[in-house]
């Protein structure tokens, strides 16, 4: 390898910078990548979107409803998959993950109450169903919200 033959890696490079209209000898000269003639190849050709005048697409189409900001995606999860755990072990949310009952716990994790649980656990979660509390404890095991 000799300073004269480097390269830069197979598709490293990604630049649209060249210059433009520069020539004939350049391959990009005359109307530079433009065409001929019409409104795209003037300056100030229209914004992305624009119509020529027809109402926009974006705008024809009727809007709905509205995307609440302060929402939380919460991620339920059923009595019945906690099944997999040891008696008398504690649950909580990285355990779950190792497990494979959820993958990616998003802004919390609720236990719901469907199912039947046979086990005495500690399970640590961000909320609880009415029935998933009372199944928890009536096995002698604690629901605890974190």
């Amino acid at each position: 390898m000799e300073l004269s033959n480097l390269k830069p890696a197979e598709g490293s490079k990604q630049s649209d910078n060249f210059r433009r209209g520069r020539g004939h000898g350049s391959g990009n000269g005359k109307t530079a990548g433009k065409g001929h003639k019409g409104q795209k190849a003037r300056s100030g050709a229209p914004r992305i979107g624009f119509e020529g005048g027809q109402m926009p697409l974006y705008r024809r189409i009727p809007k709905r409803g509205f995307l609440n900001r302060n929402t939380k995606d919460i991620v339920a999860i059923n009595m019945s998959r906690l099944e997999v755990f040891e008696d008398g072990a504690t649950v909580t949310i990285d355990a779950m993950k190792e497990v494979g009952i959820i993958k990616n716990p998003k802004d919390g994790v609720k236990i719901l109450g469907n199912g039947e649980l046979t086990k005495k656990l500690t399970v640590q979660a961000n909320a609880f169903s009415a029935t998933a509390k009372e199944k928890i404890e009536s096995l002698g095991g604690k629901a605890e919200v974190i």
